[in-house]
């Protein structure tokens, strides 16, 4: 098998492979990092390659299979992690310069949880800068360009994540989301990208940006591998506050079951809403191939939608400026521009707009929990348009509440607030050859209805099929 074939297997079909003894993880360990090595810096989705320990894992795990000690469908699969997630002995600078040192003695829990069911890491990849942006052009290794467009940008902050997958770098990839920076990047870049429900995946070791609004999740190529890799990270951990001790279903056991008895709210699209024509026309496709599956549509309203930039922005700016504290006081001068007046903008608040913020917020999850008591799901774009050109996308530098919640998070943010388990799955392209994303939102701790959902959907569309031409 050529070597770009195997780069674009799915984790599944990968796997399979490796379980089978058809196929090594050392080949698919070589056939990633030619494609990284083919690649870079064009893309830059890597702040860190770690590929000669990479080879040693994956020389571990092929001796380990060949033993009869196999794992799991992620023993001996290249992965990346997104760069705010602490890696033992290997620098973790959330692509801030402020954090250029900064070499952890522990892995997060997500690392651990990975490593322990076998799969073989090859490097920490780029993103915006601590997480506080969407588009992955602010960071001190340099932008990120978007495989489908090395003019374009992939998105934010998990921006290198969706990159690395989209550009056959790994098999599947770490993100994590606060704003929408799993589901934007999974968008611009035509991959997969789950955020999890609030609560099921332990956010211990990662970099923080506000604690009450962030997820860690899975980028993958299909819906079937972001269950996978889910049902590995997912799980109760005590060093975690945040983290709910619940049960953690085979996410991957009901993706094959169809839509039918599912009620499904297609979010309501005002004629007038700043909408790129292409995703709009994306979306209402797929909203007819979900009924031809068998579930039922009805157009919902959800007022969140509008609510959900100024309730975030109080928040989000609030804790990433308390989160950042001591770094803003002793490393200032090394945060970019953007990010140190972002950070100085939220330690300007007044603790009675936060708690208001608080109070709103706690409103919107009780409006989306009662139209949520009538469908099983919500259906929506997951961005306004496909990823901009690198050069005119809009400047985040203001640091002002709503410039990037009005460009980019309109339709992600809300559900970062309210916690829902929300997946990014391509749904078309543009007359450019640009990914579309469709974002399906469910209740809390139904993360398996939404895959279940994406899974049907996913099986009756060619669009995940489709790799760029590099």
């Amino acid at each position: 098998m050529k070597a770009l074939d195997l780069t674009y297997l799915s984790l599944r079909e990968a796997a399979e492979r490796v379980r089978r003894r058809d196929l090594s993880p050392l080949e698919l360990l070589d056939a990633v990092v030619a494609r990284a090595e083919a690649l870079e810096p064009a893309i830059n989705a890597y702040v860190t390659a770690t590929f000669d320990q990479a080879r040693a894992d994956a020389q571990r795990a092929e001796q380990e299979i060949a033993a009869g000690q196999y794992r799991g469908p992620l023993h001996g699969i290249p992965i990346a992690h997104k760069d705010n997630c602490w890696t033992r002995g290997v620098r973790t600078t959330a692509s801030s310069k402020a954090l250029a040192d900064f070499v952890p003695d522990e892995d997060a829990t997500v690392v651990t949880r990975l490593q322990a069911a076998g799969a073989v890491v090859t490097g920490k990849l780029n993103m915006h800068e601590l997480a506080l942006g969407a588009t992955t052009l602010t960071s001190w290794v340099g932008p990120t360009h978007n495989p489908w467009g090395l003019d374009r940008m992939p998105g934010g902050s998990s921006g290198g994540s969706a990159a690395a997958v989209a550009a056959g770098y790994c098999y599947a990839a770490t993100g994590t989301d606060t704003a929408g920076s799993i589901r934007i990047p999974a968008a611009y870049c035509g991959t997969v990208g789950l955020k999890p429900t609030y609560g099921r995946v332990s956010i211990y070791g990662v970099v923080p940006f506000a604690w009450t609004m962030d997820h860690v999740g899975p980028l993958t190529r299909t819906v079937e591998d972001a269950a996978l890799v889910l049902k590995v990270i997912a799980g109760y951990d005590p060093r975690d506050r945040t983290s709910a001790n619940v049960p953690v279903p085979d996410f991957a056991a009901g993706l094959g079951i169809d839509l039918r008895g599912l009620r499904l709210g297609v979010l309501a699209l005002d004629p007038w809403e700043p909408i790129q024509p292409e995703v709009r026309a994306a979306v209402d496709d797929a909203g007819r191939v979900l009924r031809d599956l068998g579930a039922s549509l009805e157009t919902v309203h959800f007022g969140g939608i509008a609510q959900a930039g100024g309730i975030g922005a109080f928040v989000a700016r609030a804790e990433a400026a308390a989160c950042h504290e001591r770094l803003l006081r002793t490393r200032g001068d090394d945060f970019s521009a953007e990010i140190r007046r972002k950070l100085e903008l939220g330690s300007l608040g007044f603790s009675i707009d936060y708690l208001r913020a608080q109070r709103l917020r706690a409103a919107l999850c009780d409006d989306l929990a009662a139209l949520l008591g009538g469908v099983d799901a919500l259906v929506m774009p997951t961005t306004r348009t496909t990823a901009g050109l690198i050069a005119t996308t809009p400047s985040e530098e203001s640091g002002e509440a709503g410039a990037e919640v009005d460009v980019f998070t309109t339709f992600t943010l809300p559900f970062d607030l309210t916690g829902s388990p929300a997946l990014s799955v391509p749904c078309g392209f543009s007359a450019e050859g640009l990914p579309i994303g469709l974002q399906i939102v469910g209740r809390a701790w139904e993360d398996a209805t939404v895959l279940r959902i994406g899974a049907a959907y996913e099986r009756s569309t060619p669009w995940h099929e489709r790799h760029p031409s590099l």
